[in-house]
Order: C-alpha cells, then sequence, then structure tokens
C-alpha cells in the first residue's frame, strides 16, 4: 500500500467534506537525494528501486566488497515499506505485520544481519489476526499448538480436518525454499535441480486454495476462516494458490511482530550497512531507461539526462516495467520479454484509509490484533459483486493499529495514535479518468468518491469498535492512483504479479535474465509480501556472487559477523 494522494480532516460526522491535500512540510525522507553531481562513476552495481528487495541486494553485495547505489524515484527510500508523516501523525504503506520475526529465523538472521543487528522488533498480541465473518468472530493464536486448540474450540466437529491442514501447510511452504534455491542457480544446475524431487510445484500445491480445503472438509464457514488472509496475497480462495496460501498461513503460525520504531527503520537502518561499502541510496533519482550496448545491460539513463554505468543493472522495479519500460523496447522484444510479462495478470488494486486519533492506544483501546472484516463466508461471491459493481459492499476492511503495534511511537508522537485500513479488491478502470489530473487537483466528484468510501469502511471500523465513533481527529483516503503515482505499476496493483497458477508456472521469473548485466529482484521473483521481497532479495545476490560468494555469505548470515 502506499500513501493517499488526497486528505480529510474531520472530527467525523457522517457528512465530513472532503478536502484538498494539505501535505506537511516534515516528511520522513529515508536516503539522499540525488543530483548528478553527487553520484560518483565507478560503481560495481547500480540497484533500480529502494524496495526491500533491492535494499537486501545491495546491502549483501555491498558486505562482499562491492559498490552499490541505489536508485530511487520517490522522495523517500524504502519502498513498500516506507512510512510517512502529516498533521501529526505517522503511518506505513505496506508494514503490518510481519512473522517469524520472534526466534531465530531465516528470515530474522537475514534482517538482523543486513542493518547490523540494529533492527528491533516488537511482538504484537496473543490473537495477531482476528477474523469476522458478519457477526461471528474467529482467532487465530499465536504458537501451533495454540492455534490448531483455538481452532478446534471454535469448529468442534472438524477436529480431523483441523490436524489435516496443519500438515498440508507445514509441507506445502517447504516448496518455496526450494524454488528458491533453484531460481538463484545457473540456468543449467537450476534446470537439472528442478528435475530432482522435490524441487519441482506438484500440481496439488498450484490448485486454488478453496478445491485443496474442500478436500479435507465440507465446512465453508472453517474454509472460509481458514482463507480469512487472502487479502495478503490479493486473491480470494477460488482464484489463489494453496502454495501461497500456505506461505502465508504458515508464515504467522508463531504469531505477529512490528519494527520498533515504525516501518521506515527497515531502510534507515539497512543503508548504512551499503554505506560501508562506499556505496549509497538516492531519492527522488529517476531512471528512465536502462542502457544496453554490445548485447548487455551496462548502465541507465536518468530522466535529466545523465547517465550512470557498472557491469551488474538489478531491477527492483517489477518485471513489468522492467521489461516494458525500462528495457529498450527492441531488446525487450527480441528476449521475448514482452510478450511473456503480456501473459501475466496483475494483482489486485486496493483503497486505503490513514486516521489519526488524539489520546494513546490504551486510552483508545486500540488492540495490537489486526481485524478481517468480512460480509459473510462468501468470499469470492462478495469479490465477484464489487466487481460487477462498484457500489456492492466492500468484500474486504483490513483494520490495522501502527500505534498499538509499536512500542516507541508515543516517544515520537505523544497522546496520539493511529488507524490503518484496507479495502479490496477494486476496479482501476474506475478511477482512469482521473489518472491524467495533478495530484490533489481531481475534481469535486473524485472527492465525492472517496468521501463515500470513507463512510463505508469507517462503517465497518465502527461496527466492531463503536467506542471510536466521535473520536478521529484527522483522515485520508487513497484509491489505486496513489500506488500508480508513487510505485509506478500501471493498475495501482498492490502485489505486483497476481500470485496465480500461471504466474508460477512462468521459469524465467528468477534473477538472472536473458540479458547479460541485467538481474531482477522483489515481490515478483518469488512471492509478494516484505520477507518474500527480503528472500528475494537474498536470492538475487546469490545469484550474482555464484558458489563460493554464496558460501562466504551464508556463513556469515548464520553467525551475524560482517564479512
Amino acid at each position: 500500500m502506499t500513501e493517499p494522494s488526497t486528505t480529510k480532516r474531520t472530527r467525523h460526522s457522517k457528512s465530513s467534506k472532503v478536502n484538498k491535500p494539505k501535505i506537511s512540510a516534515s516528511q520522513l525522507r529515508i536516503g539522499k537525494r540525488y543530483r548528478a553531481e553527487r553520484v560518483a562513476d565507478d560503481y560495481d552495481v547500480i540497484v533500480i528501486g529502494s524496495g526491500i528487495g533491492g535494499l537486501t541486494s545491495a546491502a549483501l553485495l555491498s558486505q562482499l566488497g562491492k559498490k552499490v547505489i541505489v536508485l530511487e524515484q520517490h522522495y523517500t527510500a524504502g519502498g513498500f515499506t516506507h512510512a510517512y508523516e502529516r498533521n501529526g501523525y505517522e503511518w506505513d504503506v505496506g508494514v503490518h505485520y510481519i512473522g517469524e520475526m520472534g526466534r531465530k529465523s531465516a528470515g530474522r538472521r537475514l534482517f538482523d544481519f543486513i542493518s547490523a543487528g540494529q533492527l528491533q522488533w516488537a511482538a504484537m498480541d496473543k490473537v495477531y489476526d482476528r477474523i469476522v465473518l458478519g457477526d461471528e468472530t474467529f482467532d487465530f493464536v499465536t504458537g501451533k499448538d495454540n492455534f490448531t486448540a483455538s481452532l478446534k474450540q471454535q469448529f468442534p466437529n472438524d477436529h480431523q480436518a483441523i490436524d489435516r491442514y496443519m500438515v498440508l501447510v507445514k509441507e506445502t511452504a517447504q516448496y518455496m525454499r526450494r524454488v528458491g534455491q533453484v531460481k538463484a542457480m545457473p540456468p543449467l544446475i537450476g534446470k537439472l535441480m528442478s528435475w530432482l524431487p522435490g524441487y519441482s510445484l506438484p500440481k496439488k500445491v498450484l490448485d486454488s486454495s478453496y478445491n485443496v480445503l474442500r478436500g479435507i472438509t465440507d465446512n465453508e464457514k472453517l474454509i472460509a476462516v481458514l482463507c480469512g488472509q487472502w487479502g495478503d496475497h490479493g486473491c480470494p480462495p477460488k482464484e489463489s494458490v494453496f502454495l501461497m496460501h500456505a506461505l502465508i498461513a504458515g508464515h504467522y503460525f508463531n504469531g505477529g511482530f512490528y519494527p520498533v520504531g515504525g516501518a521506515s527503520k527497515m531502510a534507515e537502518t539497512i543503508i548504512p550497512q551499503i554505506q560501508s561499502g562506499g556505496g549509497d541510496v538516492f531519492t527522488y533519482a529517476d531512471v528512465k531507461e536502462i542502457i544496453v550496448a554490445d548485447n548487455r545491460a551496462t548502465g541507465v539513463r536518468m530522466a535529466d539526462g545523465h547517465c550512470l554505468y557498472a557491469p551488474i543493472i538489478i531491477s527492483n522495479a517489477g518485471v513489468v516495467n522492467t521489461f516494458d519500460q525500462l528495457l529498450p523496447s527492441a531488446v525487450s522484444e527480441k528476449l521475448g520479454y514482452r510478450q511473456k510479462v503480456t501473459a501475466l495478470d496483475h494483482s489486485m488494486s486496493h483503497l486505503g484509509m490513514y486516521i489519526g486519533l488524539k489520546g494513546t492506544a490504551e486510552e483508545l483501546q486500540l488492540p495490537k490484533t489486526n481485524l478481517w472484516i468480512y460480509l459473510d463466508q462468501h468470499h469470492d461471491k462478495n469479490v465477484a459483486a464489487i466487481r460487477q459493481d462498484p457500489s456492492a459492499p466492500l468484500p474486504l476492511v483490513y483494520v490495522s493499529f501502527p500505534s498499538a503495534k509499536d512500542p516507541d511511537f508515543q516517544r515520537r508522537y505523544p497522546d496520539r495514535s493511529t488507524i490503518e485500513i484496507v479495502s479490496g479488491p477494486c476496479d482501476y478502470e474506475q478511477y482512469r479518468q482521473w489518472a491524467g489530473k495533478s495530484w490533489g487537483k481531481r475534481g469535486e466528484d473524485y472527492e465525492a468518491l472517496k468521501q463515500d468510501l470513507a463512510e463505508r469502511m469507517l462503517a465497518a471500523l465502527y461496527k466492531q469498535m463503536p467506542h471510536l465513533q466521535g473520536k478521529i481527529d484527522y483522515a485520508e483516503v487513497s484509491t489505486p492512483l496513489s500506488t500508480s503515482h508513487f510505485c509506478r505499476y500501471e493498475y495501482g496493483q498492490a502485489y505486483g504479479l497476481a500470485h496465480t497458477k500461471n504466474r508460477f508456472q512462468q521459469d524465467w521469473l528468477k534473477p538472472r535474465t536473458a540479458l547479460p548485466g541485467l538481474y531482477l529482484t522483489g515481490q515478483d521473483i518469488l512471492s509478494c509480501g516484505v520477507v518474500g521481497a527480503l528472500n528475494a532479495g537474498m536470492v538475487t545476490a546469490m545469484s550474482i556472487v555464484g558458489f563460493r560468494g554464496t558460501g562466504a555469505l551464508m556463513k556469515k548470515i548464520k553467525t551475524g559477523t560482517p564479512v
């Protein structure tokens, strides 16, 4: 999710007027502002985009002696992990919670390494997710045994199905680790590995989440509850692959965590490791083209016409942007990439609402639990309805409480609290008519539409937390136009490529491209989410440095010592 392009200030009444944007002078800005004279001319690696995948690759390569420059077109680094401040409040735009950060998992060790141990994590409540189906609620409880016991208490006639589900999630999630290993290998070795047992994706894991779960239970409500986190990858149960479902579900079995100091602490703590190798991260650094010479990627051309050169170019801009916008069209077509990206679907677009309240999280009774609010158990039916008619009831309203999850929030913003709401999917075409208009100047009809969306999202919030009515001090609404503007995603998609069966059957979605010198990273390479992109950054670095470099790197990450 990305920050909104318009704002609303209110003490909340049903007819509060949506106002034009009022931008605070104090934005959270991480990174150094780009100027042609500020960059060197002897970089080993150029990274396009400062999302967590790009930052991870840059930090790892820097620790192996590479001089890396990261180029970010936004005013701050971090991609979907950045945060922003307005009117005395701060919100993250995509880091609502992360799993596996409370123990020495591979993801935690990697975060510790690239942040030099400076990135700290706070645990959420024991109940990390609450699934709301109409008037019923179901809790996801930290710990596999606790999770299982809670489900069995809520579904006393489905114990066997629940036990089978837990086994299926564990078995299925393991495949992605092996897929990542294959993607990191040189083409021939990767091809041979993919033929080995356990290294190719079996058909069952690429079946829909609904079909797999229907195979172990006929309890539609239980299926709806188990699929209650589908917004984390953007595909409702009958469209998503069970592999993606298992990755998300298993990722949170040990609870949810939030970065201490807010989402911006990710980029803030990683950048020094890049700088320690002589590199840097530049913002307002708009890359217009990847330069190709002698059949290899050799550099990038900036919006100001300045050219930077390096033997290795890593694109963290998304595969569609890379092959459809940045790579010269003749090269992209010759290599077949234009045709390949055209055949892939984009992920869902979404709405967002960013709310500020006066008072602490404790005073306002804001939990460290996420709310997944659904109309009822019919996820796919409700998604189909809003795709047909945008005025239909919102099929998903996700509510997060960042100020409650961050123990450092009150130090930075005394007596203030924040709430974030995400709703989707929504159709980008509904907003296209305003896409060509300037930010904040899209007209009263656009503001009226956003006002209606705000009231619909607030209605879902107030049904669960009626005590918050009348307590909102400030609120902003975002549409897919915000994501399109800030992240350069044409349709305002939240997760890059859609996580469908077709996407996971594309063996070319890997770091090494057919163009020498050009590599890919980010959520399109493995899977969406912060840890998905984090792992992609690692896989890209492994692909670049080869066996010897990977061995040294893995040893250092495991022991936590710098290279």
